[in-house]
């Protein structure tokens, strides 16, 4: 037999022993994008476009697994495989179990450092795991981590030998039994809440870097100054360390700049092109670090010049406005959620699709709502255009709700531990995604869910980054003194009974318009909408009859509007797409046609 042969002989028996491993078999509805995933491929690209290195490797795919006894020891026989970065819960993971708080999760298995990454300091990226992990490093516990939603790195060179690595994480998480940020994940999934999600379900890989390195950067424009501010952090540099930044109109050098490490510079962009949803411009920006005059470190990222601010307009009603001009914010409502990988997309074409598909549809936002995303859907919106108000995913227990009216009475009480875990939560989230220009606003709580020191929150919030409005409570207990923006929920209808004249008045949630699609259901019964109907043409009747109510509220006041929602999410059918995303439910070109009367309504 000769060598081809029995090279073909080998990758057929290797892909078999691979899919007897990885069996993702279920009774639930799944996107077309399930079929492409490949358990040697798992989300191949970059994980961080908004600062990349050449060098990197991803540790995605087939690891052991087990579901032990909260304070068992490192099992020594694994109950089988799991994909990751799927959740243990989802479908694409191959096992679709819920550990509980009772329980944890454990992951192992083995790489090997290229031999080309000799005398480098190896970063091992996690882009999230929920809720507390542990990391082991060849039986060295290197790191303990908290938080759902945030990447965090660990420097492993000092624990590698030679040949393979062992790599083990430990993971713990009580859903909505505590008080840690967990969005609509429950234990009981009902109506409104949804499956939980435990352990890792972002991309994990291995970066090589010079001991000096550059860990974070970010970018505020000015337009009207015409400056783009770079911040960029290093680590073990020393002042005399020298940062180099060159700011790009595709290959054409528009602005440079040099600076001491721990310093921070303005660029100035002559005639900056200005980003916005019409027209998404990015420039590229590249970042050198400098020992002696030695490369010690290189990056690719991007920056975008655009303003999001408010004003108050000739009729004396406060606005925002995007690059200095009063501009209509209107999108969906998108809970990230897919029926197959739960909180992470099959693919990356499935993770832009939405995007895709929320501008298609004439829409020009966002709203994220109580999730955070993967660094790759951030720079899809940055690439395609659109804009992004970004929730924090809620926790802990509700206070009352009046959603009618000023909130004076005494807020839910957190303890200091529960408190002091939001605060870190928020700041990580903020620091992860400030770079992103997509991002115009932040949200603090959602509705009164797990609302707590509301005028504290959002001052803080504003402080810690003035480039963008704060939205302190949607639809949830206001207070007349915190944030921006006062945010009001109504369902079915567009309608609101409060105004404030100080603030900028939006309707942050509305619609919720149910279609059931047969085929295309995660379950059979309980499936609602905050009304239904029985085909495409009434639904979008509807929807076309809120737009127009919608319409007059503008002119009355209101400055933006989230409809709800992208796609259907388990037992709720009121999304403009299936839960699969094979049925788009409304009559798009009518849908398009009216949304972009409403983006455009204040447009002169």
């Amino acid at each position: 037999m000769n060598k081809k042969i029995l090279t073909s002989l080998s990758i057929i028996l290797f892909t078999i022993s691979v899919s007897a491993q990885w069996n993702p078999t279920t009774d639930k509805i799944r996107t077309k994008w399930a079929n492409e995933v490949n358990p040697d491929k798992v989300l191949p690209e970059y994980p961080r476009p908004i600062m990349e290195r050449s060098q990197w490797t991803n540790l995605n795919g087939l690891w052991d697994y087990a579901i032990l006894p909260a304070g068992s020891n490192e099992p020594s026989t694994f109950d089988g495989k799991i994909l990751v970065p799927f959740a243990v819960e989802s479908n694409l993971s191959g096992v679709e179990k819920t550990p509980g708080k009772e329980n944890e999760l454990w992951y192992k298995r083995t790489f090997s450092v290229p031999a080309s990454w000799k005398d480098k300091t190896i970063l091992l990226h996690f882009g999230a795991v929920d809720w507390k992990a542990e990391i082991f490093v060849n039986d060295i516990k290197v790191c303990e981590h908290t938080g759902g939603y945030t990447p965090f790195s660990i420097d492993v060179t000092p624990y590698l030998t030679k040949g393979e690595q062992k790599l083990v994480v430990k993971v713990w998480d009580s859903t909505d039994d505590n008080y840690q940020p967990r969005g609509k994940q429950v234990s009981k999934p009902n109506s409104i809440w949804y499956t939980s999600v435990t352990g890792i379900w972002q991309t994990v890989w291995l970066e090589p870097v010079a001991q000096k390195h550059i860990a974070a950067v970010n970018t505020v424009p000015n337009i009207d100054a015409k400056q783009l501010s770079v911040k960029v952090c290093t680590q073990n540099t020393v002042s005399k360390d020298i940062i180099e930044v060159v700011l790009k109109d595709g290959n054409k050098t528009v602005a440079s700049g040099k600076f001491a490490a721990g310093q921070d510079i303005d660029l100035s962009v002559p005639e900056p092109k200005l980003w916005s949803p019409e027209s998404p411009f990015l420039y590229n920006l590249e970042i050198n670090l400098y020992e002696n005059g030695k490369l010690q470190d290189n990056i690719k990222s991007y920056a975008a010049m655009r303003k999001i601010s408010k004003h108050r307009d000739e009729d004396g009603i406060i606005r925002m406005q995007l690059n200095n001009k009063d501009y209509f914010q209107f999108g969906p409502l998108d809970q990230g959620w897919w029926p197959d990988g739960l909180y992470t997309a099959p693919t990356d074409e499935a993770l832009a699709y939405d995007i895709q598909k929320t501008k298609d549809f004439g829409f020009n936002m966002i709203r994220k709502h109580v999730k955070v995303e993967p660094a790759r859907w951030y720079a899809h919106c940055d690439r395609i255009g659109i804009l992004v108000w970004q929730d924090m995913p809620n926790g802990g227990n509700s206070p009352r709700y009046q959603q009618w009216q000023y909130f004076d009475e005494k807020e839910l009480v957190r303890s200091t531990e529960s408190e002091n875990n939001y605060r870190k939560e928020w700041k990580e989230i903020i620091d992860y995604l400030k770079p992103h220009p997509s991002i115009v606003i932040w949200v603090p709580f959602n509705e009164g869910w797990g609302q707590f020191k509301t005028v504290e929150i959002s001052q803080w919030t504003k402080d810690y980054d003035p480039s963008r409005l704060v939205n302190s409570a949607s639809g949830g207990n206001h207070y007349a003194t915190a944030g921006d923006i006062l945010d009001v929920h109504n369902y079915p209808r567009p309608a609101t009974n409060l105004y404030d004249a100080k603030r900028v008045n939006v309707l942050g949630e509305y619609g919720g318009i149910g279609l059931a699609v047969e085929g295309h259901l995660w379950q059979t019964d309980k499936n609602w909408g905050y009304v239904k109907f029985k085909n495409s043409k009434e639904v979008t009747d509807e929807y076309i009859k809120y737009a127009e109510l919608l319409k007059a509220m503008i002119k009355r006041g209101f400055s933006a509007a989230v409809y709800t929602q992208t796609t259907d999410v388990e037992g709720e059918v009121n999304g403009l797409m299936t839960y699969d995303r094979q049925v788009i439910k409304l009559e798009e070109d009518r849908l398009k046609q009216i949304n972009k009367e409403v983006c455009n309504s204040l447009q002169k």
